[in-house]
């Protein structure tokens, strides 16, 4: 997701700092290429190895080291990052920067940026609120700097506040944010996800094995680009992607209801939803007792959520999925005309690798054109900016 960018990762002093190598192990994973700067006192709680290990890139430490280097580091580093970070910035790095102090490497360095700066804070609660800390915040917001606000806990300090530092994938979804394109600014995009419960009784359910994970990372990737998102969602264990608009439903009839009373405003839905066929047509009121060697539950058809958009005057550009278990691109190819859909994804779930539950999926994608697409094995999340990245060339110009 960040190939072939270029990240200046600013360390300065705090006990937090330990969660800086958590950071640049997820942003290294994800292909970037990082160059750290410490300060003297972030050296005091990990040493510049540790980061220098993980980066693969020696870790800056002196403003002016001459002899070790050809360049003037703190305007090279400045002159080709695409993105500056501090992680974790105390209130002194934050008050420096604010106040245009620039006396040692990390000041300097982000002195001579022009890139975009992301600054995570981390301090006692007590300086975080104050007035001076405070002031010297907005200040920086009002220069087009970005921050990622603490969380409230238990500090290291002992007292209970504000102040923690985010954590690591709340800080790296951050600086994947401010490195997209933002193509779908101006757009409204409803996602669904998960799966549905179509309650037997108050104690059983019907339902599936979807997770919901392809269905958050379309929200989250949608929100990156620049979207407005609803997501609807069935009953999952996820976190919420920041940004989005949250509906949680349970049944397949509740998600219906929720779509419905939110399409109109919509250029694109994308149904990832693993929404139940059928649901039973008595629900009982009370438990059902255990009694005889078999029993038999009466099914009736649930409502077609996609079906129904397809049917719209003006629909928006739809979405659909096809989970299949054989006839992969058969099923999917008449599910994308009976529906009326503008794409299709769909994927062989017996695959122990592209199916529920797992991070990762194999994918056919097809189009209302007739044309299609292979995706291979890939993460979930890779998979939604292609998803998007067909979607964005499907919409027409705002």
């Amino acid at each position: 997701m960040l190939k072939d960018k270029r990240i200046i990762l600013g360390v300065s002093g705090g006990i937090a700092v330990y969660k800086a190598v958590e950071l640049l192990r997820l942003l290294t994973k994800a292909g970037a290429e990082v160059h750290v700067i410490m300060t003297r006192a972030a050296q005091e709680f990990v040493t510049p190895l540790t980061f220098q290990t993980l980066s693969g890139n020696p870790v800056h430490t002196e403003l002016f080291n001459l002899i070790a280097e050809r360049e003037i580091s703190h305007i090279s580093l400045a002159d080709r990052s695409d993105l500056f970070m501090i992680v974790p910035a105390t209130a002194n790095i934050v008050g420096k920067i604010a106040a245009g102090i620039a006396d040692d490497m990390l000041t300097t360095t982000v002195m001579a940026t022009k890139s975009p700066v992301l600054i995570a804070p981390a301090m006692n609660v007590n300086m975080f609120t104050n007035p001076i800390y405070r002031e010297n915040e907005e200040r920086l917001i009002r220069f087009g700097y970005r921050f990622v606000a603490p969380v409230t806990g238990t500090l290291a300090c002992g007292w209970e506040g504000q102040g923690k530092l985010a954590p690591p994938e709340v800080i790296f979804e951050a600086a994947l944010e401010t490195l997209t394109l933002k193509d779908l600014a101006g757009r409204t995009i409803m996602v669904t996800a998960g799966p549905t419960r179509e309650e037997i009784d108050p104690v059983r359910y019907i339902s599936n094995h979807s997770s919901g994970k392809m269905g958050y990372a379309l929200a989250r990737a949608a929100t990156r680009r620049g979207a407005r998102v609803i997501l609807i969602s069935g009953p999952t264990n996820l976190a919420v992607p920041d940004g989005v608009e949250l509906l949680r439903v349970e049944s397949a009839c509740e998600m219906q209801a929720a779509v419905m009373a939110h399409v109109e405003g919509c250029q694109a839905v994308i149904k990832a939803a693993a929404v139940a066929d059928y649901r039973p047509i008595d629900r009982k009121s009370e438990k059902i007792k255990k009694k005889d060697e078999t029993a038999t539950i009466e099914l009736i058809k649930n409502p077609d959520i996609l079906a129904g958009l397809g049917a719209m005057k003006s629909p928006p550009f739809l979405v659909g999925f096809a989970a299949e278990t054989g006839m992969v691109r058969e099923y999917a190819e008449k599910k994308l005309t009976e529906k009326n859909l503008d794409m299709i994804v769909a994927n062989d779930v017996s695959q122990i690798d592209a199916g529920f539950n797992v991070d990762t999926n194999r994918a056919l994608l097809l189009f209302k054109n007739g044309s299609s697409v292979e995706c291979g094995l890939m993460s979930k999340d890779k998979l939604a900016d292609k998803i998007l990245d067909y979607i964005v060339t499907g919409l027409a110009p705002c």
